[in-house]
């Protein structure tokens, strides 16, 4: 392609097929290692490509070269929703764990124990997980898994990766999400590792000559942190010169079902374009762990970083059926490996005060690499652990990553103990605020009695407030945070909201800039309206985790129904409380955290004072159109085409909540054979009864 181009069609005609040919190009450097043209001749067309486009930038083209690259983007990344949510995986780490994990598949489905299962493998990838939205065939956005309802938008950014398809190849779904993983390969990373170390030290040399520094130098620990940082970039050119790799593994959102059977997908996704690792492979329950052998035996050869092998039902209806518990599916698994583990010395033990009072014990340590992470701290746990090991200052000890993630101390080497080590004693006193510190009966923590008075407690809960998992505010991390609580200026979740009366101030602190203040207001102005859901979890109040908080927000609906069940609830007998010992996964102990909270009158004033500022979404209820809508529903006795876990996942897909005990307010009770005691309960309170065939008549099942 040579010559100048005069007229728009002219200029269309060649940036259509300098779109194809650049691609196929990409496509053979890439994913076939074989390239059919010198660096030089490749240059040469994205140059001319560009060129086009500046002289017809009306022209500029969707799936254009030159949007693998960009221009920088504005500071910080906007959110994108994902259409189906990305999920966590749960974790196993053994032959026995595994083998439970199919005895829930076959109990779920009612299935013989002996029922075959087949899986397919898949080497889990440590890096940074990406959902692409493709209409028609061509990418439009992407998007990192954030908190797994939405993630950052880095479109522009993964556009420069030259594994990722522009447009796929065949007929495909009119919407699809493919998600995968973003990684850096262990020798990729070591190269980038150098150069970034050799960029520090002559930024430090610069420095001690009193020259102009530039950015910092990050150098990264891990090639996981080197893929998230790279694809984190601000300015897409940074992500362009990373050497970013990218493998496709799941299905989200789709317009229509892609494949019937995992591996399926799997070839569809080859057959379009993506890599996908060679060593995912089908294999049956039994082989399972043979193959977990394999792939940990031949890990340090691997070329990229895994920590595990992913186990995913092949069989797509039956992943339908089993459907998803808390944040994890219930037809896959992560099988990790055995923690890494190294041996370094314990130099103090220090005390965390956590949100909840709790008094944790953290180990100080000399500085040692644990699977390519350095790591200085580590837990202790409790102090019951503590004296199990008798861990004393001084020691050597054996930490590891737990699920190579979180460092722990495992073990003291007894033989290498220097002389005059005394056993370590547990604080009487909080540190943080001097209060007594006690510890309850039949509890392992010790708690700090400060309450309100304890400046880490009130810190730690406002860090908890606003973190990615709760009210998700940007910006608003445990530095920033400290800060504003130290100088008063945020002493409570409803002053977060209070910050932009304080705008002037902000401004008049070293290092917050109008754009910074600006964008962090942003930030906590975007979080008025959360899913009710998260508000409640972002409370802090102890034992309401985010499954917790979403069984409570599916129950109440709303946070004026919640509160007010929360308030009667607080009389013994009334029935809110009996309604909320009905909520299924609710126990007696996170009830008596909840009446507890509300029996604090300093709770409820923080409570109603941040409602003031705060309007949490109610919370969505399945099908609002279907029999079961908005209905209680409790089930017994033996079910025979189905177990009744997943009668009741079901029953909440259509609307219903799904209690555990029969009540007045229960609207059906769903009775299989041997219904027994609950029955009669139901006959007493004039509850209608369900057999079988009735519930899923009118389920449409």
């Amino acid at each position: 392609m040579s010559g100048s181009v005069e007229t728009e069609a002219e200029a269309a005609a060649e940036l259509a097929a300098l779109a194809a040919e650049i691609a196929r190009h990409d496509d053979a450097y890439h994913r076939r290692d074989a390239p059919e043209i010198s660096d030089a001749e490749y240059d040469a067309l994205v140059a001319r490509n560009r060129a086009i486009e500046a002289r017809f930038p009306a022209l500029v083209r969707d799936d254009s070269p030159s949007r693998r690259v960009g221009a920088a983007l504005a500071p910080g990344f906007a959110k994108l929703r994902h259409g189906v949510p990305m999920l966590s995986l749960d974790n196993v780490f053994s032959a026995e764990d595994f083998a439970e994990f199919c005895a829930r598949i076959r109990r779920f489905l009612a299935l013989p124990g002996d029922a075959p299962l087949t899986f397919v493998a898949e080497p889990k990838i440590d890096g940074l997980s990406i959902n692409l939205t493709y209409e028609d065939g061509v990418f439009l956005r992407g998007a990192t898994r954030g908190d797994g309802t939405e993630g950052e938008d880095v479109t522009a950014n993964l556009r420069t990766l030259k594994s990722l398809p522009q447009r796929l190849a065949g007929p495909a779904p009119r919407h699809i999400e493919i998600r995968g993983e973003v990684f850096m390969s262990k020798a990729d990373f070591l190269a980038f590792r150098t150069a970034q170390e050799k960029a520090a030290e002559d930024r430090e040399a610069r420095r001690e000559a009193g020259g102009k520094l530039g950015d910092a130098i990050v150098v990264p620990v891990n090639p996981r942190n080197a893929a998230a940082g790279s694809l984190r970039q601000l300015d897409p050119t940074v992500t362009a010169s990373r050497p970013l790799g990218l493998f496709a593994y799941a299905l989200g959102a789709a317009s229509e079902a892609p494949a019937d059977s995992h591996h399926a997908y799997l070839e569809r996704l080859r057959a379009w374009g993506f890599d996908v690792n060679p060593l995912s492979t089908l294999v049956t329950a039994e082989a399972a762990p043979d193959f977990h052998a394999r792939m940990a035996a031949d890990r340090a050869t691997l070329d990229y970083d895994i920590d595990g092998v992913v186990y995913k039902l092949d069989d797509i209806a039956l992943q339908a059926r089993l459907g998803f518990v808390g944040r994890a599916p219930r037809w896959a698994v992560a099988w990790k490996f055995p923690a890494e583990q190294a041996t370094t010395t314990l130099l103090d033990i220090q005390i965390q005060v956590g949100r909840t009072g709790a008094l944790t014990p953290r180990a100080v340590m000399a500085p040692v690499n644990v699977g390519g992470v350095l790591v200085r701290h580590a837990t202790l746990h409790n102090e019951d652990e503590i004296a199990r090991l008798d861990v004393r200052i001084g020691d050597t000890v054996v930490i590891q990553r737990a699920g190579d993630v979180i460092p722990q101390v495992v073990q003291v080497v007894l033989d290498k103990r220097p002389p005059g080590t005394v056993p370590w004693q547990p604080p009487q006193t909080c540190p943080a605020c001097g209060s007594h510190a006690i510890r309850p009966p039949d509890e392992v923590v010790r708690r700090c009695t400060g309450g309100l008075i304890c400046p880490a407690q009130a810190l730690e809960r406002l860090i908890h407030f606003c973190s990615r998992r709760a009210m998700d505010i940007e910006g608003l991390g445990g530095e920033n945070l400290e800060r504003l609580f130290t100088t008063g200026l945020v002493r409570t979740p409803a002053d977060i909201f209070r910050l932009r009366e304080h705008r002037a101030t902000l401004l008049s602190w070293d290092g917050w800039g109008e754009r910074k203040v600006d964008n962090l207001l942003a930030a906590i102005e975007a979080r008025r309206r959360p899913p009710l859901e998260r508000f409640l979890f972002a409370l802090g109040i102890r034992r309401i985790g985010e499954q917790n908080a979403k069984l409570l927000a599916r129950h109440y609906h709303s946070l004026a129904a919640w509160r007010a069940g929360m308030l009667d609830a607080r009389i013994i007998g009334s029935e809110a409380r009996e309604a909320l010992g009905t909520i299924q996964g609710i126990g007696p102990a996170i009830a008596e955290e909840l009446v507890e909270f509300f029996a604090e009158a300093h709770n409820l004033a923080a409570l109603d004072d941040l409602a003031a500022q705060v309007t949490p979404a109610e919370a969505e209820t399945g099908d609002a159109s279907g029999p079961f809508a908005g209905k209680t529903l409790v089930f017994t006795g033996t079910l025979s085409g189905m177990a009744r876990d997943e009668a009741g996942a079901i029953a909440e897909r259509l609307g219903a909540k799904v209690a555990k005990s029969v009540s007045a307010k229960t609207d059906y009770l769903v009775a299989g054979a041997d219904a027994g005691s609950k029955a009669t309960k139901a006959a007493a309170l004039g509850v209608t009864v369900l057999d079988e065939a009735a519930f899923r008549l009118m389920a449409g099942l």
